[in-house]
């Protein structure tokens, strides 16, 4: 494979596109394997495996170790997105985390009573749960295909709305699909649990040995309970903080790299290491861990081990004539709309327009839309509920929810795509206030402004005069002035001291500039030659831009800027900014790449949610 051609897999399988991509081929091979030899298909997945010895020991088919072993790892990876997005995503603002409750919460109850109303009568009622839950690989690969047809903060609400989902789904399965609860064991998993809390307070979780027996022990605990151990992975996911990164240990890793670049030892290349892991949070250093073996690995065999379905016209023909293929694929396909935009218009209604959602309301339809897609928990609940032909026509149920969520989804967003271009943009984003990720707002007194006052888009960059990243962006900011006239641009100072030396230095010059009214004028020349930094090369810079040089020289001697430029530092701090460059649009942290295409559709994005709250 060419060097192109690997990078362009890589790209493709590091995507929610690619996860779902892989999940649906696992869909097909189990479809096509159960329907060309079922009896190798069940004999694969029905054969025991033993843990332990003697009398103690713990004897599952494959399929139970699949469902309830390795779907904790999955779960485990939901719950650490879960509370990434509580300690620094939108989550963040509490009202958020209630709308999201409310809209999770009525997402599940409108499917289960469709689901309940078709099988009103039958024994297959007690199926309900197999309607309530979205797949989360499934919905974000779906608004992934989609793409520009929606706004990229709606991946924010699926997110939020498949954490509760999920949360609500392994409650249901323990409470009401669980065998009878054996008291003495469920203590001990509680026990375990608040012993998880204690070690996660005391000790570093990359140090996570600890951790992972306890959670073991849990998993055992709750199985011996009677309770479907899967919940294992969420809860303990959902202990692990997550940051970010602080400077001061950024600062202490770049330290111990310098170290191993002087002396390339063993001792201390492990030693270095470490330091970079540790200024990463316990939170996204499991999850980078954990995310492709689970993406890749764990959630395709499931769907192998569960989606085997002997397939012909009479059984089709039976499974959407039933109950159980209808209450699911209604309840799903139907009820999640109805649920998601009805709780979330009650919602705003009883809170007197206090709790609205983050986007318009055609991106909530949206959103209800995609969540119709079911698969991992619902065949999880379907194998515990049903038995014989009504788990296959349950399994049918789920399948064809995939097709109508995709269909429905696709219309949806067709018909908000010829709206007018207003409209449109209101539909799709709303006029709610998006919360701040900036620290300190902006000020034309005192910032370094560049850019009309009244532009309908602030693009800040905290950045580094010496770093070559900066100078790399340096590009694509003048691209974006030069071909956007509603955006002002603002640079704040964050010199890396410890890996860029002359950096604090420039920085200072620059402010020398400013007190003679030409900072721009420095800071062009001084990213233009990021390599010419000493104090000669900042004498020669201010004597060819005809600055007063006494008054500079000066300026530099006397440190003058150095409290501008702490003021800078302070608000990066604030803001919780480590590295360079970063941006800051209207006021929402930039993340991804800062080429000049991803810019511009960050611009975009900020001027229409701006122009539709105006």
């Amino acid at each position: 494979m060419s060097t192109r051609g690997g990078t362009r897999w890589r790209t493709f399988v590091q995507t929610e596109t690619g996860s779902a991509v892989l999940l649906l081929v696992a869909v097909v091979a189990a479809l096509l394997w159960a329907n060309i030899d079922l009896h190798s298909y069940d004999a694969v997945w029905q054969a025991h495996f033993t843990v332990g010895f003697d009398t103690r020991h713990l004897s599952l088919t494959v399929h139970e170790w699949i469902n309830a072993g390795l779907m904790s790892l999955f779960f485990f990876v939901v719950g650490l997105e879960a509370r990434r997005e509580f300690d620094m995503g939108e989550l963040r603002d509490r009202r958020w985390v209630l709308l999201s409750a409310v809209a999770g919460l009525g997402s599940m109850v409108v499917p289960a009573v469709i689901y309940v109303a078709i099988n009103a009568g039958h024994d297959s009622v007690h199926g309900w749960g197999t309607a309530m839950s979205t797949d989360t690989a499934f919905a974000l690969g779906i608004l992934a295909v989609l793409g520009r047809r929606l706004p990229a903060s709606l991946r924010a609400l699926m997110l939020s709305i498949s954490v509760v989902d999920d949360v609500v789904a392994l409650l249901v399965i323990a409470v009401f699909y669980s065998d009878e609860i054996h008291l003495p064991a469920l203590l001990v998993a509680l026990g375990a649990l608040l012993a998880v809390v204690v070690v996660l307070r005391l000790a570093d979780a990359g140090r996570g040995l600890f951790c992972a027996l306890l959670a073991v022990v849990v998993w055992v605990a709750l199985h011996e309970a009677g309770v479907d151990p899967v919940v294992t992975g969420l809860a303990v996911g959902a202990l692990v903080i997550a940051y970010p990164a602080p400077r001061g240990d950024l600062e202490r890793a770049s330290r111990l790299f310098r170290l191993f670049r002087e002396q390339p030892t063993p001792e201390l290349q492990r030693s270095a290491a470490r330091g970079l892991a540790s200024a990463i949070s316990p939170n996204e250093r499991l999850e980078q861990r954990f995310l492709p073996w689970v993406s890749f690995g764990i959630v395709p065999l499931f769907a192998l081990a569960n989606a085997g379905i002997e397939l012909s016209a009479e059984r089709l023909a039976d499974a959407f004539t039933s109950p159980v293929t209808l209450g699911i694929l209604c309840g799903c396909v139907v009820g999640k709309i109805v649920g998601v935009v009805g709780s979330m218009a009650g919602a705003q209604l009883l809170s007197g327009r206090r709790l609205r959602p983050n986007v318009g309301w055609g991106s909530v339809t949206a959103a209800g839309s995609i969540a119709g897609a079911a698969f991992t928990v619902s065949l999880l609940i379907a194998a515990i509920a049903f038995e014989g032909e009504e788990l296959n026509q349950a399994r049918i149920g789920i399948i064809a929810t995939l097709i109508g969520s995709f269909a429905v989804s696709w219309a949806v967003s067709g018909v908000i795509g010829f709206l007018p271009a207003a409209r449109r943009t209101r539909a799709l984003l709303g006029t709610s206030e998006p919360l701040t990720d900036l620290g300190v707002a902006v000020d034309e007194r005192h910032d370094h402004v560049r850019g009309p006052a009244d532009a309908a888009v602030t693009l800040v960059e905290y950045g580094d005069f010496e770093c070559p990243y900066c100078g790399q962006a340096e590009g694509v900011v003048r691209d974006l002035l030069g071909s956007e006239t509603d955006v002002r641009y603002v640079w704040r100072h964050l010199p890396l001291t410890d890996v860029h030396p002359n950096a604090q230095a420039a920085a200072e010059a620059s402010e020398a500039a400013a007190r003679q009214g030409r900072f721009w004028d420095m800071h062009d020349l001084l990213m233009g030659r990021q390599d010419e930094l000493g104090e000669r090369d900042l004498l020669r810079h201010a004597r060819e831009l005809g600055l007063d040089t006494e008054a500079f020289r000066e300026d530099l001697a006397r440190r003058r800027g150095a409290r501008r430029v702490a003021e800078d530092v302070d608000s990066a701090d604030l803001s919780g900014v480590s590295g360079t460059p970063t941006f800051f649009v209207n006021g929402r942290r930039h993340r991804g790449a800062f080429d000049i295409d991803a810019l511009k559709r960050a611009v975009e994005q900020a001027r229409r949610r701006a122009l539709a709250g105006g």
